[in-house]
């Protein structure tokens, strides 16, 4: 990689992992926020609603302030925002009357952090001088996967040996990967997604083309696709197979990130080989498949691979999502890649938000919440169909 983007590269591979962190950390404790703290199930809930809630409203403001600080600036702040928000998570609970108060805060400070990164990070690595451009966005992707990986085996190790009650120990350590990025991205180069002397597309342009808001729903059923699954596998393992909480984190989030990043990364090495349609085509009929597959079985060795096929399934739907945008729109820019990663987000916290709904109207029954979320991998692939007829005609 020419003039050290090969570092600005390796940046926003740590990036996504802080990502995998703020995402995933929290999920592994929500019965232990439970027991803990006396919080019921369904209020437990909000804080993933909350996180990628925010997260969405901070990629709406980043359209109008991201260009104006600059990429750097932006990205030094976002890990800030992680570091801090992790840290918080295990002091402010007990430091304030509500404990769940305490969280909210925590979650508030790293979604901020989390927005910033998911606006920033694609773009930064679209505009590096690279060759095959769809390759290195899914590899990219996939070290959101190994950063989930890793922090379901570290936590779980950690627990395992030191118990979970000492799990504010952890989430400080994990609050030390945001701020190593810090330094990193204050020194790293970053080139412009936008070639000098062109202009990139204004908001008003983008949302008259009709094929935008077929990419804004795909990237809508691609977060909620993955996050349906992934924020409550961990919980569905537990509560509804009845397995203990060290196999419910590996046989579930843990497989599921697993799965994930080695479809990101089998694509990002043998990309240039195979139809990007088709592949997500695919992944979207195996995704309804491991719905049925976690929902309609009685056996809980077949709903733990339920889960696990998911992570397989849903690999591609956000890269590839996010590769096909920036082709079929180009001069994108920041204002493209804001706005898609925003219906992500939407997606992201509108998928756990309907299974919590749907579980708590059927007495917490993971299963059918679950189920309900079947409809996200069919309006992705109804999307698929839809993008392909659209960009045959032309410009839209």
């Amino acid at each position: 990689m020419r003039d050290g983007y090969g570092k600005t590269i390796y940046a926003c591979f740590i990036a996504y992992i802080v990502q995998a962190i703020i995402n995933n950390f929290a999920p592994l404790l929500f019965l232990m926020f439970r027991s803990s703290y006396g919080i019921p199930l369904s209020r437990i809930t909000m804080l993933a609603t909350v996180n990628f809630g925010l997260q969405l409203l901070v990629d709406l403001a980043s359209v109008g302030f991201v260009d104006k600080i600059g990429y750097r600036a932006s990205m030094v702040m976002a890990n800030i925002f992680a570091s801090a928000g992790l840290v918080a998570l295990a002091v402010l609970p007990d430091c304030v009357a509500d404990p769940f108060f305490g969280l909210l805060v925590s979650v508030i400070l790293y979604a901020i952090g989390g927005g910033l990164l998911e606006v920033l990070v694609s773009p930064i690595v679209e505009a590096c001088p690279t060759d095959n451009k769809e390759r290195v966005m899914s590899l990219l992707h996939s070290f959101y996967c190994w950063g989930h990986v890793g922090v379901v085996l570290i936590s779980t190790v950690f627990f395992h040996l030191f118990g979970v009650t000492n799990w504010k120990i952890l989430a400080c350590g994990w609050a030390l990967v945001p701020l190593y990025n810090v330094f990193l991205f204050a020194r790293v180069p970053i080139a412009s997604l936008i070639e000098e002397g062109e202009q990139g597309i204004s908001v008003k342009e983008l949302a008259g083309r009709k094929v935008f808001w077929v990419f804004m729903l795909m990237m809508l059923c691609a977060g909620a696709s993955e996050q349906s699954v992934s924020q409550w596998a961990s919980t569905f393992a537990e509560k509804g197979l009845g397995v203990s909480k060290t196999v419910g984190d590996l046989a579930g989030p843990m497989a599921f990130a697993l799965l994930m990043g080695s479809a990101r990364a089998f694509y990002g090495k043998y990309g240039e080989k195979l139809d990007l349609e088709k592949f997500m085509k695919g992944s979207s009929i195996l995704c309804v498949l491991s719905y049925l597959c976690i929902c309609l079985t009685a056996s809980p060795a077949a709903g733990l691979i339920g889960c696990a096929v998911c992570g397989l399934s849903v690999g591609i739907m956000w890269p590839g999502t996010f590769s096909r945008a920036a082709a079929c729109i180009p001069r994108g820019g920041t204002v493209l890649f804001a706005l898609m990663a925003l219906a992500g987000d939407l997606g992201c916290s509108g998928g756990p938000a309907l299974v919590g709904m749907v579980s708590g109207f059927f007495g917490e029954d993971l299963k059918k919440g679950i189920l309900a979320a079947v409809v996200f991998p069919v309006l992705l692939l109804f999307g698929i169909l839809i993008c392909r007829k659209m960009t045959e005609k032309g410009p839209a």
